[in-house]
């Protein structure tokens, strides 16, 4: 018997509730088929079968509210389908064209042409759906197994779909550009290179479940059951919601958007005049002559970007933001990584940087700085006894942000060689949602742009962002006389709800100190 459990739901969350079972107990599961849909107060998360098998017992109901681990159900490996129970209610999925009825087609058709069904893979934790960037493959193309099919894009990063199975690509359910969720059916794949069209009846009968009976726009979809007990409390009916959920589902937001809309609430609202959008809402575009119209190109956001812009206005709203700067004299570490870069990279195999040393000069600071280390959790403060490193790396989609783990316990070689394994990775676009996420503490280098002077947005929850800058020739005083000296400045935006000015201006102090005599790291002084 096999355990179903509510897996982790995302930092802070610790509990959902049951939204719907899309099976039955008694029915017959196939691996990674999604059995339930999970809502907590941030996201709607989806729950797959670990493994084929028979959907023995249902130990939580929908409606009800579970924690993090709590079982769900029970999962009979060895157990016999009963008759008539073979498949059930299907989850509506947005692209799907065959369903339930695809699985009596294919038990119907030969074997060497039953056609591989092809998933949107786990995204990742508060990751619920993505799209369809780029097919790299054509309806018809011969396929083998692991090669890649298409690249997706959710809000933090590219994921690319391999083929499951060796064969011929019969049928596209997503085109490129299509919005779908995790684990649905984006196409298929005859096996043995034997290809077959989709059964006409199987994506009629797909399509009436995705959408409802003719003339229905919900047919026999449940709302979510946060948002019925929502519309109950605030009196909303069901035609003033905007439904956003799959097949028609009203979710939870969707309710929260109509008591937000004018009109929509159980108060009738007084014919005034508009009020101005919040500040969060971009005003709207002023009219453009038709002459300068012409000669515009409009392109589409990503899903990347849309997400750092909203996180950096959402740091900017949320935060008591505030920067401080210094400025470090170069001279000893530029003197120290010429005299020893080649033994260096002789013995480690990897180049001697900067970044090495203003991460081991960060993680020194910390320690004895620890609330900008730290973050904010309602009313809490929770400081991080560990330093994972976030260093801001720009790629061709936009700003990341890789987490070097444990960085206070690496060496320099270890962090340089880490630096550059997950730089390479981001400009590939090929880094994973774990390797982005943890970040206690972050590092942005404008210097590499030529930047002079910048004040960095934090990279939420973290109170505290350092921002590198060019090294520049500037004249200085040193022992009454003006010499040359290769200077940068440096500037750290910090958190003041849990950050004061003391602690800030001590942190940059002591990064500056162990940056023009790196001999205090080894000393720890």
């Amino acid at each position: 018997m096999i355990e179903i459990r509510v897996p982790t739901l995302g930092e802070s969350v610790t509990e959902a509730t049951i939204a719907t079972w899309f099976k039955k107990e008694g029915e017959a599961v196939r691996e990674d088929e999604m059995l339930c849909e999970l809502e907590t107060d941030k996201v709607t998360v989806e729950v797959p079968a670990p493994a084929a098998g028979v959907l023995a017992e249902i130990v939580a109901k929908e409606g009800e509210t579970v924690g993090v681990d709590a079982l769900l159900a029970n999962i009979d490996e060895k157990a016999e389908v009963p008759a008539g129970r073979k498949s059930g209610r299907q989850k509506p999925t947005s692209g799907e064209t065959a369903g339930a009825d695809a699985d009596e087609s294919e038990e119907s058709a030969p074997a060497n042409a039953r056609s591989v069904d092809v998933h949107i893979p786990t995204l990742g934790e508060s990751v619920t759906e993505a799209t369809v960037a780029t097919w790299f493959k054509k309806v018809g193309d011969p396929v083998t197994q692991d090669e890649m099919l298409c690249e997706l894009e959710t809000d933090k990063v590219s994921v690319e779909v391999p083929s499951p199975a060796t064969g011929t690509l019969t049928e596209i359910l997503a085109e490129s550009g299509t919005t779908v969720a995790a684990g649905a059916i984006i196409a298929r794949i005859a096996g043995n290179g034997a290809g077959r069209p989709a059964a006409p009846k199987a994506t009629e009968a797909a399509a009436q479940r995705a959408t409802g009976p003719a003339g229905s726009d919900t047919g026999d979809i449940e709302d979510a059951p946060s948002a019925t007990k929502l519309m109950a409390e605030k009196g909303i009916s069901r035609d003033q919601v905007k439904a956003s959920g799959r097949g028609g589902r009203v979710m939870k937001e969707d309710v929260l958007k109509a008591i937000a809309e004018p009109g929509k609430t159980e108060t009738p609202q007084p014919a005034t005049a508009p009020s101005p959008p919040p500040p969060s809402t971009p005003a709207p575009r002023a009219p453009v002559p038709a002459e300068d119209a012409a000669r515009e190109e409009r392109v589409r956001m990503t899903r990347l970007r849309q997400t750092i812009a909203r996180r950096l206005k959402e740091a900017q709203n949320t935060a008591a933001m505030l920067t401080t700067y210094n400025e470090v004299d170069m001279t000893a570490v530029m003197e120290l990584r010429s005299a020893y870069k080649d033994e260096f990279e002789k013995k480690h195999g990897v180049k001697l940087g900067f970044m090495s040393f203003f991460t081991k000069a960060c993680c020194h600071a910390l320690k004895e700085v620890p609330e900008v280390n730290a973050e904010i959790d309602g009313t809490d403060f929770v400081y991080k006894n560990f330093v994972h490193m976030g260093i801001a790396v720009g790629t061709p989609s936009g700003l990341v942000v890789p987490v070097v783990r444990d960085a206070d316990r690496l060496s320099f070689a270890e962090i340089e060689k880490k630096i550059a394994e997950l730089g390479q990775r981001a400009r590939e676009g090929k880094l994973s949602l774990a390797e982005m996420q943890g970040g206690t503490f972050t590092i942005s280098n404008g210097g590499v742009y030529g930047s002079l002077m910048s004040s960095p947005i934090l990279n939420p929850p973290q109170s505290g962002i350092l921002g590198m800058h060019k090294i520049q020739q500037r004249p200085v005083v040193l022992n009454g006389q003006i010499v040359a000296r290769p200077m940068m400045y440096l500037a750290l935006s910090y958190d003041h709800r849990i950050v004061d000015g003391q602690g800030a201006v001590t942190f940059l102090v002591r990064v500056k100190e162990a940056l023009e005599d790196p001999r205090r790291l080894l000393m720890d002084l």
